[in-house]
């Protein structure tokens, strides 16, 4: 008998807001509704699309952020249409808005929502500005982030952000969610020191499916994958490859608002490529040659991908020693960590990895061994089937 036989859970209203521009939630929304379904169970999604905002004038777009009523109601008549036994929210923000929470609670249903990020927490929910970590507003209502304009360095745009934060706040919106997912243990103490009750708070990490197999690792070079942006590294990157002077070569996957930046710098240092945007499998390719991946992010990231997926090609990560990538690393076994934002460093680790290929070698198979234990598919929908528990349990007591 399957796992969702014996809770009963057979039918999973799974909601996500998506982005304007694909993102990384969009790839787990994905992952985690064809897990589902290859589990025998019906996954009825609902996936409001931003674009949306488009047409609206900005008070309709600031109206709607902190409570769409068009969306309550219509959530609710899918509720009552489809009637799934759990609702799982993966993003609220901003179209759905957490008017959707109220409208699963008061058709009676248990609500587990993933946070992907920081936005519960922060205005633009990265915990970044002025490219540094910032924490002003942990803890504390987000009126500071209102004044540095956090949310696409607008002061009006923040505030209709924050708005929004506050308002659920006082309306008790949070309290309704009967578990919340996070990615890392990092991540789970950041909001349980904002007030956010321990018990409602479980890890669960991203997962890699299908299992794209190990890699050999022939190709002698270094490999970034990501977004192009201030945020990722990707000067530091830049700077460390330049004092190398060649010795390892560099190819750059991805695409963002520093490209441009990125095209031409890479034309003067030797040995760096840039890619520009490529497929899953394109990236998998790459990186089953790379010798190891460099993840230089200098923000709290939630659960990149790209780490789970270079474990699961044995590929060894150097990455920044801060926030949640810091933690999920183990020094000297699956990676190196470096100091965030010093391109002196990263340039000493990956010249130590070339002196040590035997370490290397290891760190390789460590790196696999790592996805076995950690990111494989079955081992996540165990934990996802045993949080959906959790939450109708906890409904049921009425907490």
């Amino acid at each position: 008998m399957g796992v969702q036989e014996v809770c009963g859970i057979r039918r999973i209203l799974v909601l996500h807001n998506r982005y304007q521009q694909p993102g990384g939630e969009d790839a787990v929304f994905e992952a985690e509704k064809a897990l589902l379904e290859s589990k025998g169970h019906e996954v009825i999604p609902c996936a409001l699309h931003n674009r949306a905002l488009e047409s609206m004038p900005r008070r309709r777009q600031a109206a709607v952020t902190v409570w769409n009523g068009e969306a309550y109601q219509n959530f609710r008549a899918l509720i009552r249409e489809k009637r799934p036994q759990v609702v799982h929210i993966h993003n609220t923000f901003p179209l759905a808005s957490p008017a959707v929470i109220h409208a699963a609670k008061a058709e009676k249903l248990p609500v587990v929502m993933t946070l992907h990020n920081y936005r519960l927490l922060c205005v633009n929910a990265l915990f970044f500005r002025q490219g540094r970590v910032c924490e002003d507003c942990l803890g504390h209502l987000p009126w500071r982030g209102v004044v540095h304009g956090c949310y696409r360095d607008s002061r009006a745009a923040s505030a209709v952000v924050a708005g929004m934060l506050t308002f659920h706040r006082l309306l008790g919106t949070w309290d309704m969610v009967d578990r919340y997912i996070v990615l890392t243990e990092f991540s789970r103490q950041k909001f349980i020191r904002a007030g956010f009750p321990p018990e409602k708070l479980v890890v669960k990490p991203n997962f890699v499916h299908p299992d794209p197999g190990v890699g050999a690792g022939k190709g002698g070079y270094a490999l970034f994958v990501g977004r192009l942006s201030p945020e990722k590294g990707v000067g530091t990157l830049l700077k460390a490859w330049e004092s190398l002077g060649g010795r390892v070569p560099l190819k750059i996957v991805g695409d963002g608002p520093l490209a441009q930046e990125v095209s031409l710098t890479t034309q003067r240092i030797q040995g760096v490529e840039w890619l520009g945007r490529k497929d899953l499998e394109e990236v998998y390719a790459l990186m089953g040659d790379a010798a190891f991946l460099v993840f230089p992010s200098e923000w709290y990231e939630g659960f990149p991908r790209v780490i789970a997926e270079a474990f699961a090609k044995g590929l060894p990560i150097l990455v920044t020693a801060v926030g949640s990538q810091g933690s999920i690393i183990d020094d000297g076994r699956t990676g190196l960590l470096f100091c965030p934002g010093d391109p002196e460093d990263l340039a000493a680790k990956v010249e130590w990895l070339l002196a040590h290929p035997r370490d290397l070698a290891r760190m390789r198979q460590e790196a696999r061994a790592e996805y076995e234990a950690k990111y494989t598919a079955e081992r996540n929908y165990q934990m996802l089937m045993e949080i959906y528990q959790q939450a109708i349990d906890n409904h049921r007591k009425g907490r």
